[in-house]
């Protein structure tokens, strides 16, 4: 099986079965043996093709007398890669990319089928004008969404939100590939000291000015090579979501309760920030998610974690007003980390943002319960809708008088922000999107 048809596999996998992509991938090129170069060369076609979503389908409902969705779903993803690399891949010649597209027909359809792909390619190749977007009068917000690859409602919500201008920008940040962020395990060496040895396993890294742990790859080798890692010197982890366990502010001997905490990024930073002196309570939902909480536990050196199977909305009655401190770090609708995953932007609707914060004021208000007189109660999400964010904070507050927002400045002397609340908005601060609020028990 050629890096074309791989590619197809996981791309009709995403779009038949909803499939993750990156889940997806990872397992067909496990299956397959195949050079560094084609893992590039599939890599790029699964989320280029996955990432452009409408776009894609708008170029070929200029060359298709059809609707799209009444074409066999493999021949929709055959024609859609095969458009992908004609217009958005400069480095592969257009013939091959009509020719290899032509053979992934014949596998995959029929006679009939062979000469559409044939035909509907080779045009597009001829007349290439006709893909261009539409940015007449009153289409902005269509061509935005097409010409940055988001769907047009989440579009049109950020023009609202932020300008034309600085939606663009966020759409493009969105675009682009997220490095490789780590934060050093203090418990078993200092950044200057992980750097030198990263440097060694050709690593190329420079110091996150977010925070004092923090380290960001310009260039690494397979994360399965990196031995450093292995031996638990460094956590895979984003520059923004280490500055939760910073403005939590834990202290040695403490006890803390980390809610959804899975995989344990969060939760092995409040341990190390302890020194390994407490207990951290990581609770979730799911087995499997609180199992990799212990893995990387274990792989870090943390003793004082421990895991319960325990719903968020649970919590406050099970463990009221025990907490020293406790970490909301609340499921939400990912919209600030739409880099990461090329295909989360498709799967996302309005309702989300209906529904997500009815549950997130719920996990909060429970959570709340479990805090000790005196002690914090700190909200997370990777949002950036302020409907999850700062209207969750403030209609908990207005329903708690018995906590009060704090300042987050003193707590992040490394952060550019110094809100009361921390709201990173990605093309901006370089990160993933993300919200922190501390709150106070009087």
């Amino acid at each position: 099986m050629n890096a074309r048809e791989i590619a197809l596999k996981i791309i009709n996998d995403v779009h038949t079965n909803d499939a993750y992509a990156n889940v997806s991938l990872t397992r067909e090129l496990r299956k397959h043996e195949v050079s560094d170069q084609d893992r590039r060369f599939v890599t790029e076609l699964v989320y280029g093709c996955v990432k452009a979503g409408d776009s894609l389908d708008w170029i070929l409902s200029q060359y298709i007398n059809r609707p799209i969705k009444k074409i066999a779903p493999i021949i929709q993803d055959v024609l859609r890669l095969g458009i992908y690399q004609i217009f958005f891949m400069d480095k592969v010649p257009e013939s091959a990319a009509c020719n290899q597209s032509v053979e992934l027909a014949k596998k995959y359809g029929h006679i009939g089928t062979v000469k559409f792909v044939n035909a509907v390619l080779r045009n597009a190749v001829r007349q290439p004008e006709k893909a261009v977007y539409p940015n007449g009068k009153g289409q902005a917000t269509k061509y935005a969404a097409l010409a940055y690859n988001h769907p047009e409602w989440l579009v049109k919500r950020w023009i609202k939100e932020f300008g034309y201008d600085m939606a663009v920008k966020l759409c493009e940040f969105n675009n682009t590939n997220a490095a490789l962020s780590i934060r050093t395990n203090t418990l078993k060496t200092n950044r200057s000291d992980l750097m030198n040895i990263l440097s060694a396993e050709q690593v190329v890294c420079y110091e996150s000015e977010w925070t004092p742990e923090g380290l960001v790859c310009q260039s690494h080798p397979a994360m399965d090579q990196i031995k450093s890692l292995t031996e638990g010197l460094f956590q895979v982890q984003d520059e923004s979501s280490m500055l939760v366990a910073h403005v939590l502010d834990p202290q040695p001997g403490e006890f803390i309760i980390d809610t959804c905490s899975a995989p344990g990024g969060k939760t092995t930073h409040i341990a190390a920030l302890m020194q390994n002196k407490g207990r951290v309570l990581a609770t979730d939902i799911y087995e499997h998610k609180l199992k990799r909480v212990n893995e990387n536990a274990e792989r870090l050196g943390i003793q004082i974690i421990q895991t319960e199977l325990l719903d968020a909305t649970q919590i406050g009655d099970v463990y009221e007003q025990q907490a020293d401190r406790v970490l909301v770090d609340a499921p939400c609708s990912g919209l600030g980390v739409l880099r990461r995953k090329p295909d989360a932007r498709w799967k996302k609707s309005p309702a989300l943002l209906v529904e997500l914060p009815k549950l997130q004021i719920e996990i909060l208000k429970s959570a709340a319960k479990a805090v000790k007189p005196g002690g914090v109660l700190v909200y997370s999400t990777c949002t950036i809708a302020k409907e999850e964010n700062q209207t969750v904070v403030n209609l908990f507050l207005a329903d708690h008088p018995e906590f009060e927002l704090e300042q987050t400045g003193q707590f992040l002397p490394y952060a550019k922000q110094k809100t009361t609340m921390v709201q990173l908005l990605p093309h901006i601060a370089g990160t993933d999107g993300f919200f922190i609020a501390r709150m106070k028990r009087k």
